[in-house]
């Protein structure tokens, strides 16, 4: 299993740009080959726009690091043609249970509905979503696709102007530089790109710590989410236990704010914690380990220019609640249909500014909830402490207090209220599927709706008529044509129609809804196209 670690997957080779005497132009210079860098190469590389993703490493990163992918970033990962590898190795979840002191005060399951092809969650460790996606990248690579990955090369200075962005990279064979239309910076919490831009954070830093220990282990613990608060091995603080492939097992405790880090991660004192929480008689091997402090920040803006941020490079989260990973996909998801558009001309480049318009207010959400859950694992007066472990012991028996339990409330898909690109509305429809919203699943025939959308705009229409096909200014919409007496099980009425007779989709390469109606409006619809691309 270590070897993994060791192997490396895009080894340093010299490229021809290095024996350029002027700067080589590219479309689109993607900076970290970590999931979001990764997965963001494959979606512009699909719809052939030319990108090269650079990365002083090449290797997968060491240790699980994120391990809990939702049910929306699969489904981008479906479309990226990435997500059977994952759901096929990671660990299915749904259940989680919450304990106070020894006793379980509730159980939940975040996907009680049927009619999904994709669980709410799965666990896997980091390195081998990085596995199965650059393997994508050699896929692609094989089918003549415009992908390029560059091991061993470290950016070390950029610069733009109105037209492009500009990198000095470090080689082993020395520095050599590369322009691009636009540079993506996907290099991590911290950042190179953002500090030497003289760029930062805004937010708050939380006064607490967290160990988290990977352990190889033979246990029956069942495959769910526990989390406790005051357990009798962690006195006064927290800790969380989930399941990974290969028998590993992520084990998070809380250790306070004052604490001498080194001390902390020295393997006995591991060990200690370890076997206070499991008892002696399970043996296990430490795999890795870190320690980590709560982080709820963003940049200011994420689209800089020629230079755009994404993932842990433009916003910050806790672990808690699975917010970090799982929203750097849903970055990418959101910009490269419209980096796509903006290279071919067919949308002006002040577009991106929905990028930074819709993904900040998704980081804002993200803050919010991570916030929210990081006051009540940790209470920052005794009067506070007082309230949640009255909470806690009142779920025990009364459901209307669960609610109020906060062990991290996990990711979920991002809905753009209020964006600039969203158009017209039916009220008459479900508000889950509103404009912003992401498309929810649902069966039909043939297979599954989602597996069915995405890359270009599309029409889907429910029980009304409209032409196969579109042309608004050179954008081609395609119609996807449904009927409610293929809806066995009603999962499409449900979702989509709600007490309207029929409806009309205008959906965004992204999956997600632009604009709806209970009839066919050709105009309408031309003009809510315009609009989703900032014409």
């Amino acid at each position: 299993m270590s070897k993994i670690f060791e192997v490396p997957l895009y080894p340093y080779q010299r490229c021809a740009d290095q024996d350029q005497a002027t700067p080589v132009r590219h479309k689109v210079v993607v900076v970290g080959a970590g999931p979001v860098g990764l997965a963001l190469a494959i979606d512009l590389a699909m719809q052939d726009v030319p990108v090269v993703v650079i990365d002083e490493n090449d290797k997968v990163s060491w240790g699980s690091r994120a391990i809990c992918f939702a049910k929306r970033p699969l489904e981008i990962l479906d479309r990226l043609g990435c997500g059977d590898p994952m759901v096929d190795k990671g660990v299915v979840w749904n259940l989680g249970k919450v304990y106070f002191d020894e006793r379980q005060v509730f159980g939940f399951n975040l996907l009680p509905e049927e009619g999904h092809k994709r669980p709410a969650f799965i666990n896997l460790q980091q390195y081998y979503m990085e596995q199965y996606l650059v393997d994508r990248v050699r896929q692609l690579q094989a089918e003549g696709k415009p992908i390029e990955l560059r091991g061993g090369n470290k950016v070390v200075e950029v610069t733009q102007d109105d037209e492009r962005a500009e990198l000095t990279i470090s080689t082993p064979d020395g520095p050599y530089r590369v322009q691009a239309d636009f540079a993506i910076a996907c290099d991590g919490a911290a950042s190179p790109i953002r500090t030497m831009m003289g760029l930062d954070f805004v937010g708050r830093v939380f006064e607490d710590n967290f160990l988290i220990a990977d352990v190889v282990m033979e246990a029956k613990f069942p495959t769910e989410r526990w989390f406790w608060f005051d357990p009798p091995f962690n006195r006064g603080q927290s800790a969380l236990l989930h399941k990974q492939p290969d028998n590993v097992w992520r084990i998070d405790f809380q250790l306070g704010w004052d604490i001498d880090r080194a001390e902390e991660l020295k393997p006995e004192n591991i060990d200690r914690r370890l076997k206070a929480m499991l008892g002696d008689d399970i043996s296990y091997e430490l795999e890795w380990s870190s320690i980590y402090t709560f982080q709820c920040r963003r940049m200011d803006k994420f689209h800089q220019g020629r230079v755009i941020f994404a993932g842990d490079a433009a916003h910050q989260v806790s672990p808690f609640g699975a917010r970090g990973a799982n929203s750097g996909l849903q970055d990418t998801d959101n910009l490269a249909w419209k980096l796509k558009l903006v290279i071919d001309g067919k949308a002006p480049v002040t577009l991106l500014d929905s990028y930074d318009a819709e993904r900040v207010h998704g980081a804002d959400e993200n803050i919010l909830n991570s916030s929210r859950s990081t006051d009540f694992i940790t209470p920052k007066s005794e009067i506070s402490r007082i309230f949640r472990d009255a909470v806690l012991d009142l779920s025990e028996r009364y459901e209307a207090t669960r609610p109020m339990v906060n062990s991290g409330r996990l990711s979920v898909p991002c809905t753009y209220d209020g964006s600039p690109l969203n158009g017209d509305d039916c009220a008459l429809m479900p508000a889950r599927t509103r404009p912003g919203s992401p498309m929810v699943d649902a069966p039909v025939p043939g297979g599954w709706l989602l597996d069915r959308t995405g890359f270009g705009f599309q029409l889907m229409t429910i029980d009304e008529n409209a032409p196969e096909a579109l042309d608004v200014d050179g954008i081609e919409v395609k119609r996807l044509a449904l009927t409610t007496p293929g809806d066995a099980d009603g999962y499409l009425k449900q979702r989509y129609l709600g007490d309207a007779n029929s409806a009309v989709y205008l959906v965004r390469p992204d999956q997600h809804v632009a604009a709806r109606w209970d009839h066919y409006d050709e105009a309408a619809v031309k003009a809510a196209l315009l609009k989703a691309i900032g014409r």
